[in-house]
């Protein structure tokens, strides 16, 4: 079991025995987004949390505070990757992130005797930094498909899950990476065989989520829809953004050479093993998002229009940070991966080392919603769907409620949630922005240009498994907030509801967009693919909301 929640655990920028001149720019920014009420943060900040909207004295969904953190992150535990536990939790904390999952790569040596040495490195990081919660997860290889984060709430036994896992049912190791039935059906399997061991007491919690789902053009939708049938809160969602979004990083590119790099290195084109009702723009990202999220009407939005929530992410999948100088340690030798399980530790060389990832917490990071800090709190608010994701820092806070406009004031439902109304209501969007107000680690000062509202009507299950297309969903309204700066609240009618739909809200830089990929009248300032070479990060950011749905009774 998780260690018993105490006020020290906060944290920083939550503990008020922490004295504000003492916090990064950061922390005294969410710290300050708290005592404008945008959370219950003095009964956060005291332990004594009161989680329900009735204790805080409004009706409605809870207030809440939003932790930050990544959920893959890789370390020399995996093959391909080169760092140490404790540089990436020092790295994360000085980057603002609250919480964070390391998910090695399957390997034959990692299941035999990587798994259970990184533990015992897992449980050192977490008494070194109490105030971060730190996972432990597996890099899944799906049968049939891509990658999935795999990962389980501290306990007793979570290790011994993740190392049985990714005996049993993972798709490399097994040698099930053939698109065939039986091995879609087998990562069906692995799913409900998760939920079994939850459902048993053998952990608190699992969860899974698929990794970079366009980059090979193999997770087509039936698998998607599949995994999020497969059994209830275990498959909660996707990388609507992938890592690497270094890669085409231009003055990167122009030191290291390179002839094709784009962001998330999605540089990738149809294969036979490829879904072919994917468009060759699919394996582009767009606006460094993914094209099932960033195109309006597209897959994301298709799975959204079925009723069901599905939320996005956005993480480093880090492995190698662009302009870091390490390099991997050296093999005994007559060793290698396989036989140790892992890599020694990393050399600094003092000159910059192939790579194209950022620093967790850098510049992607996923916001989730909770009531109390801790590991089973965050994966409640993952599978809640209380998440909102940005890049490049877009925006220091964000806070959303769907209201119903002629009920009591402070009524209303957030990220993830349902608004249950008679037909004809009028309900209208209640957004609080936290602008960000020092420099991003690039050094730049983000500004939220827009804000986007796209709704989408919910017509139930799809007869069609293989469709990602919801003709329905487009950008019905654009709010300028060019000029807006501090902390904000935006009020944003959306009219009388007449059919059951959703809403989700999208933001950027406004440096660069277009018609999205399903034309102008969908999307009329969408996210964009750039040339190869040709994709500064910093210069394109985002920022994506998870839904919240609307049922007309």
């Amino acid at each position: 079991m998780p260690a018993p929640f105490r006020a020290t655990d906060l944290p920083r920028w939550a503990d008020p025995s922490v004295p504000t001149s003492s916090l990064d720019p950061q922390g005294a920014s969410r710290r300050t987004f708290l005592r404008l009420g945008m959370v219950g943060g003095l009964a956060l900040a005291t332990g004594a949390y009161a989680g329900t909207a009735a204790a805080s004295g409004r009706p409605g969904d809870p207030q809440l505070a939003w932790l930050v953190g990544d959920h893959h992150v890789h370390t020399r535990y995996s093959h391909d990757a080169k760092y140490d536990f404790d540089q990436l939790a020092k790295k994360g904390a000085q980057l603002g992130l609250d919480w964070m999952v390391f998910t090695e790569h399957s390997n034959h040596g990692h299941a035999a005797k990587g798994a259970a040495a990184e533990h015992e490195e897992i449980i050192a990081a977490r008494a070194r930094n109490p105030r971060q919660l730190i996972f432990q997860g597996l890099e899944w290889y799906i049968p049939a498909a891509e990658h999935g984060t795999v990962f389980a709430a501290p306990g007793p036994h979570e290790v011994e899950l993740l190392r049985e896992f990714e005996r049993l049912w993972d798709g490399k190791l097994n040698g099930w990476a053939a698109n065939l039935p039986e091995n879609e059906e087998r990562a069906v399997e692995a799913l409900r065989w998760l939920a079994a061991r939850k459902a048993e007491g053998h952990v608190d919690d699992v969860l899974m989520l698929a990794n970079h789902p366009s980059r090979l053009g193999i997770d087509s939708p039936h698998e998607m829809r599949a995994w999020r049938d497969a059994a209830a809160g275990i498959c909660i969602g996707m990388e609507g953004a992938p890592g690497a979004q270094g890669d085409a990083d231009p003055a990167w590119v122009a030191y290291r050479g390179s002839t094709r790099a784009q962001r998330g290195e999605y540089s990738n084109a149809p294969r036979p093993d490829s879904f072919p009702g994917y468009p060759v723009e699919s394996y582009r990202t767009f606006g460094g998002f993914d094209w099932m999220t960033a195109t309006v009407g597209g897959l994301w939005d298709a799975m959204l229009a079925e009723g069901t929530l599905f939320s996005i992410t956005s993480n480093s999948d880090n492995h190698r940070t662009i302009w870091d100088t390490w390099r991997d340690g050296d093999m005994p030798p007559g060793e290698n991966f396989d036989s140790l399980g892992w890599k020694p530790s990393p050399v600094d060389t003092g000159t910059p080392q192939p790579g194209s990832d950022f620093w967790p917490g850098e510049f992607s990071r996923t916001h989730v919603g909770v009531t109390r800090h801790g590991y089973l709190d965050v994966m409640d608010g993952l599978r809640r769907g209380r998440v909102w994701v940005d890049h490049g820092h877009l925006v220091d806070g964000l806070d959303v409620r769907l209201v119903d406009a002629g009920g009591a004031r402070g009524t209303g439902t957030t990220l993830g949630g349902r608004l249950s109304v008679e037909r004809g209501t009028s309900v209208e969007l209640m957004v609080k922005v936290r602008s960000a107000h020092r420099p991003n680690p690039h050094g730049l000062l983000p500004r939220l240009a827009h804000l986007d509202v796209i709704r989408g009507t919910v017509n139930g299950p799809s007869a069609d498994r293989d469709t990602w297309r919801a003709p329905e969903t487009r950008v019905v309204e654009q709010v300028d907030t060019s000029g807006r700066s501090g902390t904000y609240d935006l009020r944003i009618p959306l009219g009388r509801i007449t059919e059951s739909c959703y809403v989700r809200l999208r933001g950027s830089d406004g440096n660069r967009h277009g018609a999205g990929y399903l034309g102008a009248s969908v999307d009329p300032t969408g996210p964009l693919p750039h040339d190869n070479n040709d994709g500064d990060p910093w210069a394109d950011t985002w920022l994506y909301t998870n839904p919240i749905f609307i049922d007309v009774r």
